[in-house]
């Protein structure tokens, strides 16, 4: 496989998937929990993926652009129900942001992400939930001051502005709180248990 059919690829794994998203939208049922077709999808397209990976290497902004390499970010950070993937490709995305062949930005989405699933904090800020009370928030993270820092640094917004955003995003696409908070959060723990970003207690 050459770089440019690769790019192709890519793309169209990321466009299959945001057309899933908008018609989900469309049919107000994006914030119904993790969508059974939205989830088939992701997982199919983290399988494609990391086929190209075994064969390229990951897809770099020097191998496949940045249209191409900004999808394959996509389809990473949307491979939730395939940690062993999303961690490898974390690895790869740390090496290639080092030698400055990735955006630094989809580092911060991606690595906020990991922790999110594994109970840690975030260092960006990056990923939002519905709190208890029926507002979104942002995920924990370590201190706020040092969350705008490193937002600073890679040319984010700050924390605040970013919430303000966030809130109006999910208005604009009618999403709304989930009506048991605490069942929801049972469900996204047993979730977490099935696909393996948790393990079950002894």
């Amino acid at each position: 496989m050459d770089y440019h059919d690769a790019s192709t690829l890519i793309i169209n794994l990321k466009n299959a998937d945001l057309e899933l998203r908008d018609r989900l939208i469309a049919l107000g049922r994006l914030s119904e929990g993790y969508n059974e077709e939205m989830e088939k999808l992701h997982l199919k397209n983290a399988r494609v993926l990391d086929e190209i990976i075994d064969k390229i290497g990951y897809p770099t902004m020097d191998k496949v652009g940045k249209e191409a390499s900004d999808a394959a970010w996509l389809i990473i950070q949307h491979s939730i129900s395939n940690p062993d993937f999303m961690k490898k490709s974390l690895a790869l995305l740390v090496l290639a942001v080092d030698e400055k062949r990735a955006d630094p930005v989809n580092l911060a989405y991606l690595s906020d992400r990991v922790a999110v699933f594994e109970d840690k904090p975030q260092l960006y800020g990056t990923q939002f939930d519905w709190d208890e009370t029926g507002q979104l928030n942002p995920n924990t993270f370590d201190s706020l001051e040092k969350v705008n820092r490193r937002r600073k640094e890679i040319g984010l917004n700050s924390m605040e502005e970013q919430i303000l955003i966030m809130r109006n995003r999910v208005k604009s696409e009618n999403q709304l709180p989930p009506q048991d908070y605490e069942d929801r959060k049972m469900k996204f723990n047993e979730w977490r248990k099935a696909v393996g970003w948790i393990k079950n207690e002894l």
